[in-house]
């Protein structure tokens, strides 16, 4: 019985020490069809190790820092705020805890005086393993990393961390540059990413998709409205425009609209506030061009400057 604990033992032992091991080797060597598993894709959309890199080496006062999806970084044009410093944070299919690991590493060198935190309705019913893969390939791994893969348990996102690990250790990525321009996207400094104008064509969406917010999601989320509170960092909650069709197909949004206003924070919904046009202000069913940002903005400074009194 001994001899057959301590053979589990070192089996154990020997797992913990070779998985990694296999991991980083297939990672390194095999090509993405042949790891599934590991999901390792740096400069892969959205600049995000562009936007990571100049927080990182960001200095002086910041008024405004935006928080969120897709939503944000092409929904807040930092150029369309006036004097405001500003600063975009968003990442693709940012979830609360995505958005909870970002504020752990920059919120401190950041220092804003006001957080304008996009909330779209999607990003709380995700499991949030596109976008921790997202965050793993372009910024150096650290214990936050490590948190927000225990929160996700996902067999990738384990797996992706654990070659992050390695080629953080290794700097692997030290002569990685990411282009300014890439396909349609341009990346603004300030973290916002501008794309080519197109058009969207209008689809009629049937009404039956519902919002199933995900528990651990709203954890999370209910955290970090805590954690600005008690920073007295004045908090916006925005749920940018996406088209009224798709918008309407969605039979709860007053639900949302509900969960959201009931954690005391400024909240505004643009899609009961702003008309615009699905075919002129959008270039899909839930982003806008160049136009529909233009105009966002235009409002939302308003009441940026309304909040700051």
């Amino acid at each position: 019985m001994k001899q057959f604990a301590k053979n589990i033992v070192l089996f154990i032992v020997f797992t913990c020490i070779a998985y990694p091991i296999l991991i980083s080797i297939s990672g390194y060597l095999l090509p993405q069809k042949l790891s599934p598993n590991i999901n390792y894709r740096i400069g892969s959309y959205g600049h995000m190790y562009t936007r990571l890199n100049e927080a990182k080496n960001f200095k002086g006062e910041l008024d405004v820092l935006f928080l969120g999806s897709s939503h944000s970084y092409r929904g807040f044009d930092t150029r369309n705020f006036n004097d405001l410093k500003t600063f975009n944070l968003g990442s693709s299919a940012q979830t609360p805890i995505q958005t909870n690991a970002l504020l752990d590493r920059y919120l401190d060198k950041l220092n804003p005086k006001m957080i304008v935190y996009e909330v779209y309705p999607n990003t709380f019913t995700s499991d949030g393993v596109e976008s921790s893969l997202d965050i793993i390939a372009n910024d150096k791994n650290d214990l936050n990393s490590l948190e927000m893969a225990f929160e996700i348990n996902h067999i990738k996102v384990y797996n992706t961390l654990i070659y992050g690990f390695f080629r953080d250790a290794f700097e692997l990525n030290k002569s990685f540059s990411e282009p300014i321009k890439k396909g349609e996207d341009t990346y603004i400094p300030g973290g916002f990413v501008q794309r080519n104008i197109t058009y969207f064509k209008h689809i009629d969406y049937p009404e039956k998709d519902e919002w199933k917010l995900n528990e651990e999601q709203i954890k999370v989320f209910e955290s970090i409205v805590k954690r600005i509170k008690d920073k007295k960092i004045k908090l916006m909650l925005v749920y940018a425009p996406i088209t009224s069709s798709y918008y309407k197909s969605h039979t709860n949004n007053a639900y949302f609209d509900k969960f959201i206003t009931s954690h005391h924070a400024e909240y505004y919904n643009f899609n009961t506030m702003l008309t615009l046009n699905d075919s002129l202000h959008f270039y899909d069913s839930n982003h806008l061009n160049q136009n529909g940002v233009r105009e966002f903005n235009k409002k939302l400074l308003e009441l940026i400057d309304l909040n700051k009194k």
